[in-house]
């Protein structure tokens, strides 16, 4: 019994990794989330047909970024590149279904899952947010 317990012991300490680099996605900060966006608003206007974003600042890392990725679907995402650690560089531009980092590096992200587009990806995707629909043409997003 005792050459077992110590067996599983060895196998436990053995098999867990310390490298954290091809996980390393804790640059952006988990901050409270929730807001209510109106598509009958001229802000959120465009959001009412496929293939537009629009950028909603003062929540989230770097604002958010919403969306429409389909004919009912919102998406939302962080504003902020999720392989860098937070600075001006590190806000995404949004044109269209495409984000685009401003550092030297310029990654770019698709829209629809958020994942990097470019023949070496980082680990890193996108920060998603819930989107739900409330009813009236409003959504809310929160994390």
């Amino acid at each position: 019994m005792k050459k077992f317990i110590i067996l599983s012991l060895c196998l436990m300490i053995f098999s867990c990794s310390n490298n954290d680099n091809l996980n390393n996605c804790n640059f952006l900060l988990n901050v409270n989330v929730n807001a209510t966006i109106n598509l009958n608003l001229p802000q959120f206007s465009q959001l009412q047909f496929t293939g537009n974003s629009v950028r909603l600042e003062g929540q989230g890392n770097g604002g958010i970024i919403i969306a429409r990725t389909g004919s009912e679907t919102l998406r939302a995402w962080d504003g902020a590149d999720p392989n860098h650690e937070f600075d001006n560089c590190s806000l995404l531009s949004v044109n269209s279904l495409t984000a685009t980092c401003g550092c030297d590096d310029a990654n770019q992200y698709e829209l629809l899952s958020g994942q990097m587009l470019g023949q070496n990806p980082e680990p890193c995707t996108l920060l998603p947010y819930r989107v739900e629909f409330v009813g009236n043409n409003q959504y809310v997003i929160t994390n």
